[in-house]
């Protein structure tokens, strides 16, 4: 056998993936979208297609090959890069078009094609991550008798996914994400309290990233944002969510199946060395006490948004939001207003109005929290509460226990 062409040996990905067999496709343009620690590449394209991809070393690039693939008339060979992605060049080759993603340091790459939605048509994503992922590290408060609570603020969608967008334009992933740094202000400025955001840019960030990053910070609360969207534009007012009894039963299935490969924790016990029924057991306290927690603190939320402003739905909703499935962190949606909604669409525009959002959502966590206060909390001694009527810290939030 001869040995392979050192360029093919330096590769160290080599992926085709097909969806249908080569045919002409339009590239119409590149974007590009940098987050902290990843870099998405998407290319719009006008149909589907089939594509291979090479990771090289040598420098550091991603080559990637489109057949039957052309430059749309007026799109630009070359695109300014961000992130891990110095610049992207496309150039026709042979009855295909090469993408070539020149990196700024060694990177994973994975890609997909992505089929049309409601407001992009087919697109070719790349994802670039580290070479060397290392697994969140826990984060352990001290000293833990007086420690600080954690609250995770999710700010929805970001980066190539706008969300709703509203008649005059709004960008939902914009204004959350100035409400959740608002709500970021409001927690860090309080005693006893701390918070930590998924997002502070416009990048993406796939749902269990979100869970992720607030499980790596032990957070005893995920509060994720939103402003919600609906075909009949008289709608107005805020909604809180917690998640289904069916989609926790769906989240259980999937970790008690998946639990020898998980590196997270239930209630900072392992489950991967845990019989069946032993781990269901566990599994099973830790949710019904994070669903439970989930509930009052929700309640207490939609309280507070209730005396700021209108309500569209006077009880804490259920649904099978991915992003509320962490079975060990009490966890909410907040809809804060209807972006599809002109007037309310308006108001969200104004500063005065994402503040008045945040202080609403902020007064509910505090009172929760006050009428709660998690054992070993800053908050319990400043209550004066010896013995928390609802203890957050045994659902496994807010530090791993031995």
């Amino acid at each position: 056998m001869q040995p392979l062409p050192l360029k093919i040996a330096a590769a160290l990905v080599v992926t085709t993936l097909s969806w249908s067999s080569a045919h002409a496709v339009d590239v119409r343009g590149v974007r590009v979208w940098a987050a902290p620690d990843s870099t998405r590449v998407v290319l719009d394209l006008t149909g589907s297609a089939s594509h291979s991809l090479v990771v090289m070393h040598n420098p550091e690039r991603v080559v990637l090959d489109v057949p039957g693939g052309h430059l749309a008339r007026g799109a630009h060979p070359a695109v300014r890069g961000s992130g891990a992605v110095k610049d992207v060049r496309l150039t026709p080759i042979s009855g295909q078009l090469r993408v070539v993603l020149n990196l700024a340091r060694a990177s994973q790459a994975k890609s997909f094609l992505a089929k049309p939605n409601n407001r992009y048509g087919y697109r070719l994503v790349i994802d670039l991550g580290s070479p060397a992922a290392a697994k969140p590290v826990k984060v352990e408060h001290a000293p833990r008798e007086s420690r600080d609570l954690i609250i995770a603020i999710d700010a929805g969608h970001g980066g190539e996914d706008p969300g709703a967008i509203g008649k005059n334009g709004l960008r939902e992933k914009d204004v959350v994400l100035a409400i959740a740094k608002e709500l970021y202000a409001k927690v860090n400025a309080e005693t006893g309290m701390k918070a930590v955001l998924t997002r502070n840019g416009d990048y993406f960030l796939p749902l269990r990233e979100r869970m992720r990053r607030a499980r790596a910070q032990s957070a005893d609360l995920f509060v994720s944002i939103h402003a919600d969207s609906i075909r009949d534009r008289t709608i107005d007012g805020s909604s809180v969510y917690i998640l289904s009894q069916r989609g926790a039963t769906d989240e259980a299935s999937r970790w008690l199946a998946e639990r020898e490969n998980a590196s997270d924790l239930i209630g900072g016990v392992s489950l991967d060395d845990k019989d069946d029924v032993l781990a269901s057991v566990l599994l099973d306290v830790s949710q019904t006490a994070s669903l439970s927690a989930s509930q009052s603190a929700a309640e207490r939320v939609l309280r507070s948004l209730s005396q700021a402003g209108e309500v569209r739905k006077p009880q804490v909703q259920e649904a099978r939001f991915m992003v509320l499935k962490s079975p060990d962190i009490p966890s909410m949606l907040v809809e804060t207003a209807y972006i599809s909604n002109p007037q309310e669409e308006q108001r969200l525009r104004t500063p005065a109005q994402r503040e008045k959002l945040a202080a609403a959502i902020h007064r509910g966590l505090h009172e929760y929290f006050y009428a709660n206060p998690p054992a070993g909390t800053r908050i319990a001694q400043l209550a004066g509460a010896n013995t928390p009527r609802e203890d957050l810290a045994s659902t496994g939030g807010g530090g791993a226990s031995n």
